[in-house]
């Protein structure tokens, strides 16, 4: 698949996420009325309090090949039980009540807001096209290491202050592989 049709077909993307969003909004509950009890050592209240988590008998994952973007079979046809899309993310039923799994949605939350939608799309589709797939996109990497964290028990840690540099090492060298606006690069 050509990066420059990825980043053409950008705006699509972005639309599709936006009608998906808008057509699930009654839906959406604020993380914070799950009433977890851990997430708050992790993600600030405004963060629990903006995030959306939406139960939903799948997760709607985009139809990019549909869209003429190849490479991305695994991702599309994922038995996922979470997937994140800006400050909101989709909980298959049964795992609503999973802490562990809207911690690693709220990873992802957090790397969408720091990246950006556009720097995100782009930075998580090379990953998973240059990196070997879904389990192996450096930033589900992230997320699952985070989360076997959190499971572990481990003392509560400043989860944006690990998130953040991790980012702006990991994504330019994602980036620096494709011819991207700059919108995109900063």
């Amino acid at each position: 698949m050509s990066l420059h049709l990825l980043q053409q077909k950008l705006p699509e993307v972005r639309a599709w996420i936006d009608r998906t969003l808008a057509a699930h909004a009654a839906q959406a509950c604020p993380v914070a009325d799950f009433g977890f009890k851990r997430l708050g050592s992790y993600f600030s209240t405004a963060l629990l309090a903006s995030a959306r988590a939406i139960p939903v008998a799948q997760v709607p994952a985009p139809p990019l090949a549909s869209m003429g973007l190849t490479g991305f079979d695994e991702f599309e046809n994922l038995d996922a039980a979470g997937i994140t899309y800006l400050s909101s993310y989709f909980v298959r039923q049964g795992y609503a009540r999973s802490e562990s799994l809207h911690f690693h949605e709220l990873v992802h939350v957090v790397q969408w807001q720091h990246l950006g939608p556009e720097r995100f799309i782009m930075a998580y589709a090379l990953g998973h096209l240059l990196s070997g797939g879904y389990r192996s996109n450096p930033l589900e990497e992230m997320a699952y290491g985070l989360q076997a964290r959190f499971d572990a028990n481990t003392p509560a840690f400043d989860l944006a202050a690990i998130v953040r540099p991790e980012l702006d090492r990991i994504v330019p060298a994602l980036l620096s592989r494709a011819t991207l606006p700059e919108s995109c690069k900063q």
